[in-house]
């Protein structure tokens, strides 16, 4: 499991096998409940255990922000600053070359139908500050170019080669309110 070395396994084995409360059948039921029951949501790809996940439901949410992430994973520390009360898209990557990914490989025809039905008034592109998230975030804003909207990007304060997933709270909360228009 991702984040979990050598030394780590070897303490949760351990304490699994030792503890009395470890309980490793409801674990791993638990695991596998979990396997089958969170899925992609429909419109933006975050987890829900229905077609529409509660960030995409959720009538209090600002319809006319639209928030575009790499991964799924990148809207929990967003979540967390506490600053954004818009909706998100996860492209599900970004493109790289070098990886043999493109924009075709990318969730980007879903994103361009959801900017058609759903009008957002700004679209906040809040991707990683490397190589392959700028060539992704420069792909999108010339698709976007045309539209009437606000297209903006999320300032500069994430490290250099570095994701949303290692940065903390204040920082995005800095980067999300410090955010300028392409």
């Amino acid at each position: 499991m991702p984040g979990i070395g050598p030394r780590s396994a070897e303490r949760i084995a351990l304490w699994m096998n030792q503890s009395r409360d470890a309980r490793p059948l409801e674990i791993a039921a638990a695991i596998g409940a979990a396997a089958e029951t969170i899925r992609p949501c429909a419109k933006c790809a975050f987890f829900s255990i229905g077609p529409i996940c509660e960030i995409c439901s959720d009538p209090a949410r600002n319809s006319e922000l639209l928030c575009v992430v790499e991964q799924a994973t990148d809207i929990l520390p967003l979540e967390r600053t506490g600053v954004y009360r818009g909706r998100y898209h996860a492209l599900g990557g970004r493109i790289a070359p070098l990886d043999h990914v493109g924009p075709d490989q990318l969730r980007i025809p879903e994103l361009l139908s959801r900017i058609d039905a759903e009008s957002p008034r700004e679209i906040i592109l809040a991707l990683g500050a490397d190589v392959e998230g700028e060539a992704t975030a420069n792909y999108l804003a010339d698709l976007l170019r045309e539209k009437s909207l606000t297209l903006t990007r999320i300032a500069q304060g994430i490290p250099a080669g570095g994701g949303l997933e290692s940065a903390d709270e204040l920082t995005l909360s800095r980067a999300l309110s410090g955010r300028r228009q392409l």
